[in-house]
């Protein structure tokens, strides 16, 4: 009887195999976007060539999400950001945290694709029960019976209907997306240190205009505290000095406490404490500031972004783990395949335990479906459409705020340029205004008031020189950042 079962069950085994390769997911295919032919704010193409001639360390994007990401931030050429940027993966609490996610994805990863393989269990046991007297018709009633067993079950679960494929799928593309995740914060890291230490040096060089006025108004009020003393002027020419002095005494102190919140998020940044952190200001910080490097950056077309964008790739990715989801929904509507065998030794005395006689096995497949569960699968099957259209709306939202950055930031860095020019130009102007002012006042035919005057709009006018510069340089990030960073295949 058993030889002829023999070959049905192998039959039953060979169309579970051949099923195997069934799936209900339908073919996975990238949301379409709308992409515009190019940048609304981006230079025209012969300019742009030109830029990325003259800047070679800044190279166009190899269109690849899964490409190295460089160190884009070298571009700036300023030795203490690099050592500072060097210290975000191996310190920031963010990455570690978006490490420690693919790392928990990848596991989830490895336990669906476990599911293609048979389970297998081993066990010994040593029992004695006792049956009831009063139970008829049974040998061993009132009898305390031993029993000593051991035995293997191997149980498997073809994979009929693509269940357990669609569930790999998902979760490869939900690590992919991790993975994607990891290099958005990174780059998000990385582009908010940026942002900060060239605020920082910002800062500095304000400071140090700041600290040089307070110079020049020290000596100014001690001179025309001289010229009061000899009766050459009223007492309001130094309330007036007086006045600025300390105005501008305060503006500096005002410094220290931006400098000092701008220090700590650098400190939290790099994974230090912000008590033990210290950034001190270089020795001619208007001079550091008017040496940074600005890089020419091409932006390249709008179709690369989609592809170097890793909160984009993120996206995509997992659009493609909620279609597998989808078919996976699909799968439980179809029964289960599961087919099963056991093997062991068992006896009621130890000393023939394991001898030939005490073997006892089984083997045979099982289908079971469900007929009826008050509409739960239909109910999953909707919830799983209706993340999939929601993550197709995120994919595109993500796509759309990406060129929004793009154009936000290349917009800002034309208009600051030109800003930094016409403000240099003022600030200049202002200089040399103060300088005649300052002559005539010498010469007695001007009232201190019109010194003050003079000086303030220099004062001004140079400081937002410098406020201008530091926003540009924030602007260079910010775009860089939005373009996906440095993509380079030769990237370590």
């Amino acid at each position: 009887m058993s030889t002829r079962r023999f070959p049905l069950r192998l039959g039953v085994i060979a169309v579970a195999a051949a099923l195997a390769a069934c799936s209900t997911t339908a073919p996975y295919q990238a949301p379409t976007v709308e992409i515009p032919a190019h940048y609304a704010g981006q230079p025209d193409s012969n300019a742009s060539n030109a830029s990325n001639a003259s800047n070679p360390a800044w190279q166009v994007a190899s269109p690849a999400d899964a490409a190295p990401r460089g160190a884009w931030w070298t571009v700036f050429g300023d030795t203490e950001l690099n050592t500072l940027e060097a210290r975000i993966d191996v310190s920031n609490q963010s990455v570690r945290k978006a490490l420690a996610n693919l790392a928990e994805a990848r596991a989830t990863t490895d336990y669906q694709r476990a599911g293609f393989l048979p389970t297998i269990t081993a066990g010994v046991a040593q029992d004695r029960y006792r049956t009831s007297a009063n139970k008829q018709g049974s040998s061993l009633a009132g009898k305390t019976v031993p029993d000593y067993s051991m035995g293997v079950t191997a149980t498997w679960e073809p994979d009929v209907f693509g269940r357990i494929r669609d569930e790999v799928t998902s979760a490869n593309a939900t690590a992919q997306a991790s993975a994607a995740d990891l290099e958005a914060v990174r780059l998000a890291m990385t582009a908010q240190l940026a942002v900060d230490y060239f605020n920082l040096r910002s800062l500095d060089a304000q400071k140090q205009l700041l600290d040089d006025s307070v110079s020049v108004y020290t000596r100014a009020l001690a001179i025309v505290q001289d010229q009061l003393r000899n009766g050459a002027i009223d007492a309001s020419a130094v309330a007036q000095a007086q006045t600025q002095l300390e105005s501008t005494r305060t503006q500096a102190r005002d410094i220290d406490v931006s400098r000092a919140q701008l220090q700590h998020a650098i400190a939290t940044l790099i994974g230090e404490p912000a008590s033990i952190f210290s950034l001190p200001p270089v020795p001619d910080a208007q001079a550091a500031q008017a040496g940074f490097k600005l890089p020419a950056i091409p932006a390249g077309l709008p179709s690369q972004l989609i592809e170097r964008r890793p909160d984009i790739a993120a996206a995509e990715r997992r659009v493609a783990a909620a279609n597998a989801q989808i078919g996976a929904a699909h799968a439980a509507f179809f029964p289960n395949l599961v087919l099963s065998a056991t093997a062991g030794l068992e006896s009621s005395m130890f000393a023939p335990w394991l001898s030939a006689p005490s073997l006892f096995w089984s083997l045979g497949p099982q289908l079971v479906g469900t007929i009826f569960d008050g509409g739960k699968r239909s109910a999953t099957l909707h919830a799983a459409s209706a993340h999939y259209d929601g993550t197709v709306a995120d994919y595109r939202q993500t796509v759309l705020t990406a060129f929004e950055q793009v154009e936000d930031n290349l917009s800002a860095l034309q208009a600051l340029a030109d800003e930094s020019a016409t403000q240099q130009r003022a600030a200049q102007a202002a200089q040399q205004a103060l300088q005649l002012t300052t002559n005539r006042f010498n010469a007695g035919a001007l009232s201190y008031l019109d010194v003050v005057t003079s000086q303030t709009i220099a004062l001004t006018n140079q400081r937002d020189a410098v406020v201008i510069e530091g926003r540009r340089m924030t602007a260079c990030v910010r775009l860089i950042e939005a373009l996906g960073g440095t993509w380079n295949n030769n990237a370590g």
